[in-house]
């Protein structure tokens, strides 16, 4: 049954998904570009600081969540101009709450960046 992939061929399909999702959101969201460097220069540089392995896990799981949720709201914002080019006040609320999601994520980030490493090099 085509429907019913289980085990590697489930894995791997899922996988070529994830990858395709990677790559078209690459190239048709400006954020993501940006985001994406700044997250890699991040994750080398939360393991490079004297900081505790919790304090480096978090900051790395935040910066990569800026990812996640920039990959979730590039979704609903493909979903909203898929189903019309029209104006709709839903589509706009749609949008905006997905990039205060985004907002709010990097907010959370910036905040724990700041709290570690101003405890440990500042305070």
């Amino acid at each position: 049954m085509k429907g019913n992939k289980q085990g590697l061929t489930r894995l791997i399909n899922a996988t070529r998904y994830s990858w395709q999702g990677l790559k078209s959101t690459w190239r048709t969201e400006a954020a993501f570009r940006e985001e994406v460097p700044l997250v890699l220069v991040l994750i080398p540089l939360a393991l490079w600081l004297d900081i505790s392995a919790v304090e480096s896990a978090v900051l790395i799981a935040l910066s990569v969540l800026i990812l996640v949720v920039e990959l979730i709201n590039s979704g609903i914002e493909a979903v909203v101009d898929r189903i019309g080019a029209e104006h709709h006040e839903l589509s706009g609320k749609a949008k905006d709450v997905g990039s205060a999601a985004v907002l709010l994520t990097i907010l959370v980030a910036l905040t724990a960046w700041v709290l570690i490493l101003g405890e440990r090099y500042v305070w």
